[in-house]
């Protein structure tokens, strides 16, 4: 017996339906790339929308075109997404931090047909877009008296691309299985890898970041995502902010913490995400300053392992709630979100910290397991490490092309490369990557864990923790160390702050300074590089070598 209910599918058009009806006048606020503060509302961007897929048409795109954009958080940049989701093509995401070489490699293996493309990174188009063949057109999200001089072919402001279009257009009918958009991982190892989001997957992972214990949006909050569109979907933001009709305020390309600031105090910015390095800065530009942050609420914190004294800044000076999150851009991306269930309610101070330090619980939608090796599970009981492996609604069973099969198993479980622990109450913690654990003597250290006690030291800036050959250990921990500008410490230093928060044998070897730390270009730290610069490196502590 089947149930009798309707038949509704869950389309990405139908969330900017429902915020133009329900909350049509709810402002989306622009930093706009040309420079001044621009206002719409969701009225108008649906409109807008409903234009940009009247025009993609018109122009000859249909059902499951991959169409790439290369732009900042904005209301264009919504615009284009709501719009080319609504007439069966594909929005693909491209992140301006890769490579030339790795940008013309995903367009060409994504096949992308046309380009929306922010100011800021037209001269990059200008050097990658000659080499895409499939490549038809490109708009530049601008008006006719900014569009710069090009000798590429099939240039067009937006503006006036989207002026031939009245708007009198149908939203699609398309199977909510169809593809909605496209990300491609950072390639960190081998070629990136090709994520594929269905309507369907969009809609319900906005559905479940919205949920009270997870990043808890309402209408009542005005939002600022901080990361960007070409980061996983702004963690989903571009989707669940319009489905609870918050108002909605877009940061552009201006991203050091004198801006982020500004938005936040003149907007009443109330719930805002981003990586740690963004809070940092923020974080930096109130110390300096001695502002506060009246109007923020809380503020999500993910992409990379939140140092603790971020999450002791915010909530003791500054009274904001942080969630730390974990997520991958093959989850769309949410996984887990550290809010506090009622068991460890009683918590306080330094006892709270520890656990805040953890990357959370999943939300209804995901399930995530632990596991050795040769794939058995293994207890919850906040000791044991394995690999983490999830599966749900929106995380992907399969890259696109085919890549890296060996990640997804026949109960389609996805087999995330992270390292991590489950506690008795379902908080997990990531304890490193797999590939950047470090192997010692049998036993496992965390370099996740060495890396944001050291950020805890007043004098460093940053911190990377990698494994270097041992005779006798196999590896020990080396903390490669970046001090803020102006300060001097040492490796005495270094070791002393550390000692007594973590166990003897995870204490580092040594300690080298850098006056730089390579990261992705997702603003990870990219460790294969720093193995590479000290794969020679002797350890005052290995005298067999």
């Amino acid at each position: 017996m089947l149930g009798l209910m309707q038949e509704w599918p869950l389309l990405c058009h139908k969330i900017i339906d429902h915020a133009a009806r329900q909350h049509p006048n709810r402002e989306i606020v622009t930093r706009s790339i040309e420079g001044p503060i621009v206002r719409t509302n969701y009225v108008e961007l649906r409109a807008r929308s409903l234009k940009v897929a009247q025009r993609l048409e018109r122009d000859g795109y249909k059902l499951g075109d991959r169409i790439a954009t290369l732009a900042w958080n904005s209301a264009r940049h919504m615009e284009a997404w709501y719009g080319i989701m609504g007439m069966g093509a594909v929005y693909h995401t491209l992140n301006p931090r890769l490579f030339p070489e790795q940008l013309v490699w995903i367009m060409n293996h994504a096949q992308d047909q046309a380009l929306f493309v922010d100011l800021t990174f037209m001269p990059l188009v200008e050097k990658i877009a000659p080499q895409v063949a499939s490549l038809k057109r490109i708009v530049v999200l601008t008006d006719a008296a900014h569009l710069p001089p090009t000798a590429l072919p099939n240039v067009m402001a937006y503006e006036e691309w989207l002026a031939e279009a009245d708007g009198d257009f149908a939203w699609k009918a398309l199977d909510e299985h169809a593809a909605a958009g496209m990300c491609y991982t950072s390639g960190t190892t081998g070629d990136p890898k090709g994520v594929v989001y269905s309507h369907r997957s969009n809609v319900l992972h906005a559905m479940i970041a919205v949920m009270p214990d997870a990043m808890g949006i309402s209408v009542r909050d005005v939002v600022l995502p901080v990361v960007p569109m070409f980061h996983a979907n702004a963690w989903g933001l571009a989707q669940s902010v319009p489905m609870v009709g918050a108002k909605l305020v877009m940061p552009g390309g201006k991203m050091d913490g004198a801006s982020i600031y500004e938005l936040l105090d003149t907007e009443r910015v109330t719930f805002t995400a981003a990586v740690p390095t963004v809070w940092l800065m923020l974080l930096q530009h109130l110390e300096e300053t001695g502002k506060k942050l009246p109007h923020l609420n809380k503020v999500v914190i993910g992409g990379s392992a939140c140092p603790r004294m971020v999450t002791e800044k915010f909530e003791r000076n500054y009274g904001v709630e942080v969630i730390h999150a974990w997520g991958m851009t093959e989850m769309s991306p949410l996984g887990t979100l550290c809010t506090i269930k009622p068991e460890y309610d009683e918590l306080e101070g330094d006892d709270r910290l520890n656990l805040q330090q953890k990357q959370g619980y999943t939300p209804f939608g995901v399930e995530m397991k632990i596991t050795d090796d040769d794939n058995n599970e293994l207890p919850w009981d906040g000791k044991t490490f394995g690999r983490l492996k999830v599966r749900g609604p929106a995380v992907s069973g399969s890259y696109f092309g085919g890549a890296s099969a060996e990640q997804f198993d026949a109960d389609e479980w996805f087999d995330t490369g992270d390292v991590a622990h489950i506690d008795e109450h379902g908080y997990m913690q990531i304890t490193d990557r797999s590939k950047d654990v470090i192997k010692s003597g049998g036993e496992w250290i965390s370099s996740i864990e060495l890396e944001n006690l050291a950020v805890g030291h007043p004098d460093v800036q940053e911190a990377a923790v990698i494994g270097v050959r041992h005779s006798r250990w196999e590896e020990r921990p080396l903390m490669v160390i970046v001090r803020k500008q102006g300060k001097e410490p040492d490796k005495a230093d270094i070791l002393a702050f550390i000692d007594g928060k973590v166990a003897k044998w995870w204490m580092p070897d040594d300690v080298a300074f850098v006056d730089e730390i390579p990261h992705t270009a997702t603003g990870k730290i990219l460790k294969t590089a720093l193995r590479e610069k000290f794969r020679d490196y002797r350890l005052p502590t290995d005298t067999a070598a």
